[in-house]
């Protein structure tokens, strides 16, 4: 007898779901009561935290999909009649196409969460959903650069280069600590400030401000929700879907500021110039680069608020769905205390 929970909800196949967004985006799949599935290489890893992963998926009632034979194929389209977990075969992935077509025949969407590495090969997922036919979403990461205009999971930003918790002696800032002066009138909108008539500010229009570049913070549970919400979501077709939670905008100083405050005590801030970092950038491989290029684009090109969401490919997730709470700065900051 088939459950309850996933009436009337849309079947989810997520690739790259052992992820670092991954994980979190099938648990909120499971959570929300769609049947959901899980495209593996392997299903016995011999990682043991990615052994964990997967149980706890198993246990969540989501179905680990490797290579399909002819002898699990029933199998695996049972799972989605009945909904219960079951697990076979030998090893799967985006690039073995005849497995890939016959996992996605059996789901309504499609979500890729496949690390940067992957981001170009996501035209092989393109093409099993095209032969399939049937597919009514599918999501994805688009492009590296667009990505991270997006979303910065708030670990990502907190940690310092290979540490995984906030500093507690000293901090690296990007950028030569120096504010960028801009006239008046050319402040991108997210510092809207009204100047009352006020005969010291007698400038007119060569009036000028500082300001510092902000960056928008998302925890990742709330990535997991927030794409699941869209999964059934008429308003999210063929749109970017951008997080901007209004409360988890801040500048670099602003987060470590707000970290000193918790901490109560007053970090050394050591700040890395613009020509240093892309050196550095340059000169580093892999994933180094990747977090010094992210660090890059958000603190110094402001690529998380130097442009306004285009309504006609872009939707803002805490505006469509604004009864979801999420996870404040100030709140996931508490849990390093």
């Amino acid at each position: 007898m088939a459950l309850v929970a996933g009436e009337g909800r849309s079947r989810v196949l997520v690739i790259g779901g052992t992820g670092y967004i991954g994980r979190f985006i099938v648990a909120a799949s499971a959570r929300e009561g769609h049947p959901t599935a899980v495209l593996v290489r392997d299903a016995a890893p011999a990682d043991p935290a990615k052994a964990a992963v997967l149980q706890g998926f198993r246990d969540a009632g989501v179905t680990i999909v490797k290579n399909l034979s002819l002898s699990n194929l029933l199998g695996f389209l049972r799972f989605f009649s009945v909904q219960a977990p079951i697990c076979w075969g030998q090893k799967g992935d985006m690039y073995d196409h005849e497995s890939l077509v016959t996992a996605i025949k059996s789901a309504d969407v499609v979500i890729s969460a496949v690390g940067y590495q992957q981001l170009p090969d996501q035209t092989l997922i393109i093409s099993a959903i095209k032969e399939v036919g049937h597919v009514k979403q599918f999501l994805l990461n688009s492009d590296i650069d667009e990505l991270l205009a997006e979303i910065l999971p708030i670990r990502v930003c907190l940690a310092q280069i290979g540490v995984m918790e906030p500093p507690t002696e000293k901090v690296l800032i990007m950028g030569d600590g120096n504010v960028k002066v801009l006239r008046y009138e050319k402040l991108i909108s997210i510092l809207r400030t009204e100047f009352k008539s006020n005969k010291d500010w007698d400038y007119g229009c060569t009036l000028m401000c500082v300001f510092s570049t902000i960056g928008i913070f998302a925890a990742e549970e709330d990535v997991g929700t927030y794409t699941i919400k869209a999964v059934d979501d008429p308003r999210t077709l063929n749109k970017i879907l951008y997080l901007r939670p209004p409360s988890n905008t801040l500048s670099h100083n602003e987060l470590v500021s707000l970290w000193e405050k918790k901490l109560g005590k007053t970090l050394e801030r050591v700040y890395l110039p613009e020509d240093e970092l892309l050196k550095k950038i340059r000169e580093s491989s892999a994933p180094l680069n990747v977090a010094l290029a992210i660090s890059h684009s958000v603190w110094l090109k402001g690529d998380h608020t130097n442009f306004e969401i285009d309504p006609s490919f872009g939707v803002e997730a805490t505006q469509l769905y604004p009864d979801v709470p999420y996870i404040t700065v100030d709140e996931y900051l508490n849990r390093f205390l």
